[in-house]
């Protein structure tokens, strides 16, 4: 069964209470998602570890109920 849309932005925002999210379900699907990330965490960290803690906020879900998603992070000030 596929993930559906409030089900990521809120583990996203479980995990990075302060972020503004921007969800798009690119393929119609529930399968195939972009997703951008603005959060104050993400401050001097590199992109990967910002995608890292995005990718790390669905558990093992990626590659099982979540097809594919593609992130964006960006730094609030």
């Amino acid at each position: 069964m596929p993930m559906q849309a409030a089900e990521i932005e809120l583990l996203v925002k479980k995990a990075l209470p302060d972020a503004n999210i921007h969800l798009v379900d690119t393929a119609g699907d529930n399968d195939h998602y972009s997703i951008t990330v603005e959060s104050a965490a993400f401050a001097g960290k590199s992109r990967v570890e910002q995608h890292r803690m995005v990718m790390g906020a669905l558990g093992g879900d990626m590659g099982g109920k979540l097809h594919a998603l593609s992130v964006t992070t960006k730094v609030i000030k």
